[in-house]
Order: C-alpha cells, then structure tokens, then sequence
C-alpha cells in the first residue's frame, strides 16, 4: 500500500502524522455520507414511484422500462470516463443524479417483493458491506493481487446476467447470485483499500473532493448490487 512518509519520528512528523490521519478520516467519512445519502436518495424514490401507479405504470408496462432499466449503465460508463475531466461540483450533479435514476430503476423491487423482506435484506446487506469494508480499510494485505480474479469475475456475471435476460433458467440465475454476491463482497474490500490509497497518493490536492464522490459511487454500486442479488435467496415475493 501507498502511504506517504510522514516522518513519525520527528515532533513535526508526529504532527504531521496527526494531520494526515484526520484527514484520513474525514476523507472515509465524507466517502460514506456521499454513499449513504446516495442510497437513501435511491430508496426514497424507488418507494415513492412504486407507490403511485400514475408513476409506475407508464414507465413498467411500456418499453420505456428498458429505458428505465438501462440508464444506470449509462451513467456508470459516462462516470468511469469522464471522471478525470469533471470538475468536484459535476461530479457531485453526476453521483446524484445517477442514485435518483437508480431510485426509478429499483422501483419494480417494492411491487415484486413484500417490505419485510426487502428490510431484511437491506439489513444483512449493510452487515455484509460493513464487514468486508471495514476489512478493506485495516488489512495491511495489499488486496490488488485479487483485483483481476474480481474484474473477469464481474464481467462473467455481467454477461451471464444478460444471457439469462433471454433463458430465463433458475439454475443459472442462482449461479449468478452466487457467484456475483462473492465478488462484489471482494470489490467492496479492494474499493475501499483503493480510497484509502488515492487519498494518501493525493494527500492534500484539490482533486479529493471529487476522489470522495467516486469512491462513494464505487461503494454505492457494490452496496446495491450486493442487496439486489440478495434478494434472490431472501426476497418474498409479494
């Protein structure tokens, strides 16, 4: 791991040390306010669509569902490339804007499964990415010797997801589940390693403003997808 040498040994170092430790920590703690308002944002109008049938009828009983649908993509593929061009405040507009989209696509969760089971499943959620997070920020095993298993991992589950679109086979959604719950339990722990790394790499630049958002949108997509494969094992249907 990347950590700046702060000359602990020095009374200038201690205090420097000091300096780098608390904004360690504001760094992590604005990261998981971003996400967390993120996530709330998501649920509040994923709730308020699945509530009114004048919102969701026109958008799930129409093709503009596949719109609906598909739109995270696109704003996953406009952040991931347009991040080192962006300024703080547009990365912050693009990061909101991404979660209240999301909020219309995870709608159909709340008219396919009761709220109990979608509780529940928020919960052991959040104790899963809690966990492996906080793994990621104290392991001193430098977790990017995992980071290619993770990604071809991803992609297999990415494309195996959308075969399944058109086979519609149980057993192989299963497998997704599986297999896409323990890698997205692996990315939240390199994520947040990788957060803890870039911000001792940018230690007092401008620029981690704007490293706090997309380290908010990396822990917001592993948090969602974590819950929404869940629910294949702990969802009741309504």
């Amino acid at each position: 791991m990347n950590t700046p040498n702060l000359g602990y040994r020095t009374g200038v170092g201690v205090q420097t040390g000091a300096v780098y430790d608390e904004g360690l920590r504001q760094h992590m703690l604005r990261v998981y306010n971003y996400m967390g308002v993120g996530l709330v944002v998501t649920g509040v109008i994923a709730f308020v669509v699945a509530s009114t049938p004048a919102l969701y009828v026109p958008i799930f009983s129409s093709p503009l569902k596949w719109v609906v649908m598909l739109a995270p993509l696109a704003f996953v593929l406009l952040f991931s490339f347009r991040i080192q061009t962006m300024s703080a405040a547009g990365a912050q507009a693009m990061f909101w804007a991404f979660c209240a989209v999301m909020g219309l696509s995870l709608a159909s969760v709340f008219l396919v499964f009761t709220g109990t089971s979608i509780a529940r499943t928020f919960f052991i959620a959040a104790t899963m990415f809690g966990a492996t997070s906080l793994y990621g920020y104290t392991t001193k095993r430098d977790l990017t010797q995992f980071s290619s298993f993770l990604i071809m991992g991803l992609i297999g589950v990415v494309i195996a997801s959308i075969v399944n679109i058109f086979l519609g086979s149980t057993a192989l959604q299963f497998a997704i589940s599986v297999i896409g719950i323990a890698v997205f339990i692996g990315l939240t722990a390199w994520d947040t390693q990788t957060i803890k790394e870039q911000f001792a790499e940018n230690f007092g630049a401008e620029s981690q403003q704007k490293l706090a958002v997309f380290g908010a949108f990396s822990l917001y997509l592993n948090f969602i997808n974590i819950f929404q494969l869940l629910l294949n094992f702990t969802g009741e249907r309504e």
